[in-house]
């Protein structure tokens, strides 16, 4: 039954062998990769102005060279990664490259960095994806939370579906993403042009009063464009980069040649990105539009541009923007687990991490993601404003020690066009690395000082985790005294029951097979019944001795421990081997009709030294 269950809902498992037929074309690998990035301009120029309106109608003037800065900094960050990508064919991205180049702790430093990022991704496409849905259609917004938590709990599902699958399924939304958002920013630009346009925003004070109010923000008043106002609007815009280390993260998924093929689709992205960020900066400040309190600042352009006949193409943009945003989170479930199944091959992670599923994908990492992601959602009530402050600062990390480390690494081979290369990531590293600095000193009081703290206590984390598998390690590891010639093991056998029936009967006969000191044990729960479990013992009982034990207050657990403790003190080098009847029922749900005493036994005993537990089942069916 669990296996029709689990083939129904995940599908057909896949052969080992199938691993390299679950690779990733370009023009699916763009989507499945990139949406992260591209869907980050749903609201990249929206935090930029949710910053800057505070200061009135210049804060139009302002995001353009805020924007300006921002497709510099990609072009910048794109031109690493390439590199990247061709110096580290096998994956990894920023963990894999200062771990080599620059030492293991900067390595867990920027591991927990990606980290967070990816978290914080699938929390945030997810919120503003809500946000997109709910600005078509503003009675939805009580229902906000519940809608995020639905979505990351979809898009896990996809995930564990199939990396092809999840790939198919996710690539038309993009696609139609990019080209609404084209159509858009090319029909807005005509038609600014021609004069038929209106503007949305006339009196920005008070609109930026109304929206700070309904978000909760509070309102301060009219303040002036100082350069601490424009550094924070400018780390808020940096959220567009977030995603951009995706592709060199997830090399190993693309078809042959892998780094080929991931360099080229990196480049497309990182053009569509710039393209799309500059298009809608550029028609907020046109169109004098603003976000409202709950309305996103591509639903007010689209709904201002497409108006009349052509109204249904902001439903189509609309639709669109929340399907990406929403299944962008996908680019975090590409890379959060097969960033976390390195670590765990490095033994920095646990080890269940490292595990691939039936669908050949990393299921326990799919699965940890979406909840800490839906306990974020939770956290913050799906609002993007609230936890875009605790964005951006840890991917930041990453692209600085990611881009340092291709520096020395550069030094260190001294191939040909080196200095070139060398150069240019160091010269990214030294951006990034500022970028890093002013996002987590601006947004610090908002939120940032979150995953400052965090950061390092990842780390800490890691590094007792790698501790904890060199400690076993060398507990387990074989010498040459282990080639002497083994003691002797020696075991006291108890049954524990709670009465005398054919299941029973035979976990007496396999306990005497273990040990000549074979004994029963009973918990007394009512002594009415103890005269009768005597009788039957004395009949049917194999000459086992039976112990009884007396609980004034009913308890099993507890009377059963302190006697086996007695039992160890006795014999201190022999092993207590605790064998437990346990009869397996013709249907699944007649289990849940009787009780789990065995269980509740089994999780008491298992971490207690010297007690061996075993289950003697006797099926009803035979």
């Amino acid at each position: 039954m669990f296996g029709f269950m689990r083939r129904l809902l995940f599908g057909r498992p896949l052969a080992s062998s199938r691993q390299i037929h679950e690779r990733l074309p370009k023009v699916v690998a763009l989507p499945v990769f990139a949406s992260d990035a591209v869907s980050s301009v749903a609201y990249a120029t929206e935090e930029i102005l949710l910053v800057l309106m505070v200061a009135g109608a210049v804060a139009w003037r302002v995001s353009l060279p805020i924007t300006v800065a921002i497709v510099a900094l990609i072009a910048i960050v794109t031109t690493s990664y390439r590199q990247t990508i061709f110096a580290y064919p096998h994956g990894g991205g920023s963990y894999t490259v200062a771990k080599e180049n620059l030492g293991t702790f900067a390595g867990l430093v920027a591991a927990a960095s990606l980290l967070t990022d990816y978290i914080l991704t699938v929390a945030v496409s997810v919120a503003a994806g809500v946000a997109a849905i709910v600005s078509m259609h503003q009675a939805w917004a009580p229902y906000t939370e519940m809608m995020g938590i639905a979505a990351v709990m979809f898009v896990a599902y996809l995930n564990l579906r199939g990396v092809r699958e999840s790939g198919t399924l996710f690539a038309p939304p993009t696609y139609v993403f990019i080209v609404s958002l084209v159509a858009l920013i090319v029909v807005g630009l005509f038609k600014f042009f021609t004069g038929a346009h209106t503007h949305v925003v006339t009196d920005p004070v008070g609109w930026a009063k109304q929206v700070h109010m309904a978000k909760g923000y509070g309102w301060e008043g009219l303040q002036g464009l100082g350069m601490l106002l424009i550094l924070r609007a400018f780390s808020s815009g940096c959220s567009a980069l977030t995603g951009i280390e995706a592709i060199a993260n997830g090399i190993p998924a693309f078809r042959p040649p892998e780094s080929r093929n991931a360099a080229a689709t990196m480049t497309y992205m990182a053009i569509i990105l710039a393209t799309l960020v500059s298009g809608i900066s550029l028609l907020a400040y046109l169109y004098h539009a603003f976000p409202g309190a709950n309305e996103t600042v591509i639903s007010v352009i689209a709904r201002t541009v497409f108006q009349g006949s052509s109204h249904w193409v902001y439903y189509v943009i609309q639709v669109a923007t929340a399907a990406i945003l929403i299944l962008a989170a996908n680019t975090a479930f590409q890379d959060f687990p097969r960033l976390t199944s390195i670590l765990a091959r490095d033994r920095f992670a646990p080890r269940q991490l490292m595990n691939l599923g039936d669908k050949l994908v990393f299921s326990n990492g799919i699965i940890v993601l979406s909840l800490i992601a839906a306990f974020l959602i939770a956290i913050f009530r799906g609002d993007t404003s609230r936890l875009i402050p605790l964005y951006a600062v840890g991917v930041f990390i990453s692209f600085t020690l990611s881009q340092f480390g291709m520096g020395v690494r550069q030094r260190r081979l001294k191939y040909p066009g080196w200095k070139l290369h060398s150069a240019i990531s160091y010269f990214g590293g030294t951006v990034t690395g500022i970028v890093a600095l002013v996002t987590g000193t601006t947004k610090f009081t908002h939120g940032a000082f979150v995953v400052v703290l965090l950061i390092p206590l990842l780390v800490i984390m890691f590094w007792r985790i790698h501790l904890h598998y060199i400690d076993l390690g060398n507990h387990l590891r074989l010498t040459d005294d282990d080639l002497k010639a083994p003691s002797e093991v020696k075991t006291t056998a108890i049954v524990l029951t709670a009465g005398l029936h054919r299941g029973v009967l035979q976990a007496l006969k396999y306990a005497k097979t273990l040990s000549h000191d074979c004994r029963a044990l009973y918990v007394e729960a009512d002594p009415l019944d103890t005269p009768f479990v005597r009788e039957r013992w004395e009949k049917f009982g194999l000459g086992v001795p039976l112990v009884i034990l007396e609980s004034p207050y009913r308890s099993v657990i507890g009377p059963v421990i302190k006697y086996l403790e007695e039992v160890k003190k006795e014999r201190p080098d022999w092993i207590v081997t605790v064998v437990l009847p346990e009869f397996v029922p013709r249907r699944w749900w007649h289990g849940v009709l009787h009780n789990q005493s065995g269980l509740f036994l089994k999780v008491a005993l298992m971490l207690r030294k010297g007690i061996v537990i075993t289950n003697v089942r006797y099926y009803l069916d035979t």
